[in-house]
């Protein structure tokens, strides 16, 4: 409680660059639902910048740690009212200091609005925006519950396309049981969009049980090739990395204590697809049809497509797009005899 009420003044005082919001440059669209977004959710919101996948609309998504919503209701509008968001969150408060930087979640009250949960701050805002989106009905929900728990809050098994996730899985003191969830209420063919933090290293019990470090969001940080392990062990596909950004300590006393562990902040992409027979590689043509990503789309680490154009993938990725709601976006094909060597996710 010291360490968010009285040492964390402004957003300088950070140690490092673990909970600053990206400044990567946003797609149009995003931009514009942003602007959509009621001005308190904005305020009230924690998260590690943007996780806003494409190929959106008509779909069901459900955000785990939606905080006061803000990512909801840009998704909202991308999902169109025929689609579906919910929201899910157990914090009782969030961090907000008095010029505006944002931090990670906690129980403590914010210092600059009433004290209240974000799934109260999120749901009293939900007429203003179907009424500013023009929607009939609404098309968002907010739950407070715990996403290693998604059964208690309601959620049934294979009842949505998307789960995405904002730099808060590292929180979570169950990893695994988070992936399971996510897992269990995908659909066959659903995927899981998440951004976190990263560890090169298992992590010693002197990081796990730092105060500043849970502060930073990085005592609680995966080794990512645990990632790897448990999602293979929960049945998703190998993950797919988008992007990773390396995480700067800007403390020697905390240099010290990490020694030489690294930390990055990470977003993949990880695929429920079901049966245990496996394509073949193939070559894929994107047919252009993603609103926002008409001349290319930027799927992943390794694969761009650009509209028109032959690609040659393998069997991991041929079995993703064949299966998943990509699928109608692209031409999918054997890749025959003069394909390139097969690419991994990642």
């Amino acid at each position: 409680q010291d360490y968010y009420g009285k040492e964390l003044q402004k957003l300088e005082d950070l140690k490092t660059n673990a909970c600053v919001t990206s400044a990567r440059p946003l797609p149009k669209a995003v931009r514009d639902a942003l602007e959509c977004v009621h001005e308190e959710v904005v305020a009230r919101y924690y998260g590690c910048g943007l996780v806003i996948p494409e190929c959106l609309t008509s779909r069901r998504i459900l955000d785990l740690g939606s905080g006061s919503g803000r990512d909801c209701y840009l998704l909202s509008q991308l999902v169109g009212e025929r689609g579906h968001v919910t929201g899910i969150d157990m914090t009782e408060g969030q961090v907000w200091c008095e010029d505006g930087a944002s931090f990670c979640p906690s129980s403590i009250p914010p210092l600059s609005f009433p004290s209240s949960s974000q799934v109260e701050v999120a749901k009293k805002h939900i007429p203003y925006h179907m009424d500013k989106f023009g929607y009939q009905k609404p098309n968002v929900e907010f739950l407070q519950g715990y996403m290693e728990k998604l059964g208690d809050a309601g959620l049934a098994d294979e009842s949505y396309d998307i789960v995405i996730s904002n730099c808060v899985i590292n929180l979570a003191p169950d990893k695994r049981a988070v992936l399971r969830e996510a897992y269990r209420v995908l659909k066959p063919g659903g995927e899981m969009y998440f951004s976190d933090i990263y560890a090169s290293q298992r992590l010693s019990e002197a990081v796990r049980k730092h105060r500043v470090l849970w502060g930073e969001c990085l005592a609680g940080a995966l080794y990512w090739k645990d990632l790897y392990s448990i999602a293979e062990e929960v049945g998703f596909r190998p993950p797919c990395l988008v992007t990773a950004s390396p995480i700067t300590i800007g403390d020697k006393e905390l240099e010290g204590i990490i020694g030489d562990c690294h930390f990055v902040s990470a977003t993949f992409r990880l695929f429920k697809v079901l049966g245990s027979s496996r394509a073949g590689p193939g070559q894929v043509i994107y047919n252009g049809g993603i609103v926002g990503h008409e001349r290319e789309l930027v799927f992943d680490a390794n694969f761009t497509f650009k509209e028109g154009e032959v690609v040659d993938v393998d069997a991991e990725m041929v079995a993703i797009l064949q299966s998943s709601r990509f699928a109608e976006e692209f031409l999918i094909r054997d890749s025959g005899a003069n394909a390139a060597t097969p690419r991994g996710c990642c």
